[in-house]
């Protein structure tokens, strides 16, 4: 007995000693050796990061999220309700690793707090990354198009409605059209069909004085069908996802062109 103890006692030495050999390795850049994209989505929201992975597939690119607490009633008191938690949600994407870009997706909450007012709460909690939000990277598409005359399709309640347009109108932008499904909750704007969204915008897309169709709001689909639409209605379409990952990649630095995503993917950003 003493022996086969002896024994069991070795052999349980060495298979220890073998569980905790020191292994060389060498670090390499990771996933995200060309560029980190930070992106802070709606609890409420369907949508951005499954078009976020239908678009950003290139080898060397990374999108990490994290979630901000809102209500799906889409309320200017709901809107600005997100305002503490911007900051403190930027920061818990790789804490300690710099990012190149932190968007923060929401149209409407961009637009009531005002784009200089999440940049500051994006600054707050990633300094050191570029900040964008989806009306931030819609007024980039619209001059990356030369347009200036932008037709609207939300899925918003009427007060919504007034504040998004006057927005555009505050930063120089012309809204001939203006269409909505007078949505107010989160969870149902992102059931809107893409048959349904692909009407809306060739509705208003086919007034003359629209030169681009804008459609508003993350939980809104539009890569699925983005080609077919602008083949169809003979100008440029975009929406706030779309917008927002083009603008996040250019922002990062990626400038190659992106095909079977519409227009706006083979064009730079002015000014990045």
């Amino acid at each position: 007995m003493p022996i086969r103890a002896g024994i069991a006692t070795e052999r349980y030495i060495l298979n220890h000693r073998a569980n905790i050999l020191s292994m060389p390795c060498v670090l390499d850049e990771g996933i995200a050796s060309r560029a980190r994209i930070g992106l802070v989505v709606l609890a409420s929201d369907h949508t951005v990061e499954y078009e976020f992975r239908q678009v950003v597939t290139m080898p060397g690119i990374a999108i990490y999220q994290t979630r901000i607490p809102n209500s799906p009633e889409i309320t200017t008191d709901s809107l600005r309700a997100m305002e503490n938690g911007i900051a403190d949600q930027a920061a818990v994407i790789l804490p300690g690793v710099e990012l190149d870009v932190l968007a923060y997706g929401c149209t409407s909450a961009s637009i009531v707090l005002g784009e200089d007012r999440v940049f500051e709460l994006i600054k707050k909690g990633r300094p050191e990354a570029q900040p964008t939000t989806p009306v931030t990277a819609a007024f980039a598409a619209f001059r990356a198009f030369q347009s200036r005359r932008i037709g609207v399709v939300t899925p918003y309640s009427e007060d919504i409605n007034r504040t998004v347009r006057q927005y555009f109108i505050d930063n120089g932008l012309q809204v001939p059209v203006f269409g909505s499904f007078n949505q107010t909750d989160d969870n149902r704007a992102a059931r809107i069909s893409t048959d349904s969204i692909r009407d809306a915008i060739m509705s208003v897309g086919s007034h003359t004085e629209v030169e681009t169709v804008f459609l508003s709001c993350t939980s809104l689909r539009l890569t699925d069908s983005i080609d077919d639409i602008e083949s169809q209605l003979g100008k440029p379409v975009t929406s706030s996802n779309h917008a927002l990952i083009w603008h996040a990649l250019r922002l990062a630095g990626v400038s190659e062109t992106i095909d079977g995503y519409g227009s706006l993917y083979q064009l730079p950003a002015h000014g990045t």
